[in-house]
């Protein structure tokens, strides 16, 4: 169910961005985001969404404005974002704004002791002698260990809240193997939820 800002906040977050990683696809360099990324996300079930929902309005509707002055879109808007060269008040802000985003939604989860840093870090490797003076992959992210940390808990999180459903007996649908829907064209899902079940 949708909570428009509040469920943006944390869609837009690190914390979905390292559930993507782990559970999306690639495609050349490239990440793909599939089914199975939204549909085995465990999302934080704080009682007041408040928070979540008035940092996800301002980041959103800045980004809006941010990117309507510049008449840019998302793409260019994120690579200004991830470009350590770009110090312009608008991206610093930006930055700014994201950071909050994900303070909010680890708070959410009650990780209080993970901490939001950032660096301007390489996607991947690169071979330096054979990239000249093309741009290099840099992303304005958590550093790896930061990274770990939030998706060893997304998982532990992920096992505690199948389990507790399996008991209450809710969703004994999707325990049965993927293999008989994907034949019978039912459903179609990227993963079998029982490989990341919600």
């Amino acid at each position: 169910l949708f909570r428009s800002d509040t469920d943006f906040a944390v869609l837009q977050s690190q914390v979905h961005e390292a559930w993507v990683r782990i559970v999306g696809t690639t495609l050349g360099d490239a990440r793909r985001y599939i089914t199975a990324c939204f549909d085995t996300f465990p999302r934080p079930r704080c009682v007041d969404h408040t928070d979540l929902q008035q940092v996800g309005g301002r980041y959103h509707e800045f980004r809006a404005q941010l990117m309507q002055r510049h008449n840019e879109g998302l793409t260019k808007t994120y690579n200004r974002f991830h470009d350590p060269e770009d110090c312009s008040r608008d991206i610093v802000r930006l930055r700014e704004l994201h950071a909050a985003v994900d303070r909010t939604v680890l708070d959410a989860y009650g990780w209080t002791d993970i901490p939001v840093a950032y660096e301007f870090l390489l996607e991947y490797d690169i071979n330096e002698a054979e990239w000249t003076n093309k741009k290099k992959p840099y992303r304005y992210r958590w550093p790896d260990e930061v990274r770990d940390k939030v998706v060893a808990r997304l998982l532990e999180l992920n096992v505690q809240r199948f389990e507790a459903d399996r008991l209450r007996g809710v969703g004994a649908e999707n325990a049965e193997p993927n293999t008989k829907r994907a034949k019978s064209g039912k459903r179609k899902k990227a993963l079998a939820p029982s490989l990341f079940p919600v």
